[in-house]
């Protein structure tokens, strides 16, 4: 069983959104916990991620289900997260995160931008039985020169 699942849904593999969650992911895991932390970069799925039965989609989709907690990071696209991450949710069958805390980390360019995309994906997590925490973690493109300090500060808030 894994412990803390880290997904990010940026198109772009090693992107900003993926190294804050990746952070994020890591002190919530703890120093010195017996914690394993996965990590799932839809955007090294590539093209398979549409294919059904593909091995890497697969095994990913399974170490989701098998997490304790969480991480569910996206850029704000379009007014919402990422095609490439409902893409990949959308392949869980009814309630999967079912006793699964999520938290959702969204990137913006602009603060109200990345307030409503964190509304919507903590909306969708919910739909897939998900406890979602009750705040997100938002950061924006002011932010996002210190991401190290960034996954700090929410980890302290976290565990306040």
């Amino acid at each position: 069983m894994t412990d803390v699942v880290v997904i990010c849904g940026h198109p772009r593999p090693g992107s900003r959104t993926l190294q804050l969650a990746r952070a994020v992911g890591e002190r919530l895991a703890g120093p010195g916990k017996r914690c394993t932390v996965a990590l799932v970069d839809i955007a090294e799925l590539g093209p398979a991620l549409l294919v059904p039965g593909d091995d890497r989609t697969g095994h990913a989709l399974a170490d989701v289900q098998e997490a304790t907690l969480l991480i569910v990071a996206t850029p704000t696209c379009q007014g919402s997260y990422s095609g490439a991450l409902k893409a990949f949710l959308d392949q869980l069958p009814a309630n999967a995160l079912a006793g699964v805390v999520a938290v959702p980390v969204v990137t913006a360019t602009f603060q109200s931008q990345a307030d409503a995309t964190e509304a919507f994906l903590a909306r969708l997590l919910r739909e897939l039985g998900a406890d979602v925490v009750d705040f997100g973690l938002t950061a924006i493109e002011t932010e996002m020169a210190d991401l190290p300090g960034v996954a700090d500060q929410y980890a302290a808030a976290f565990s306040a």
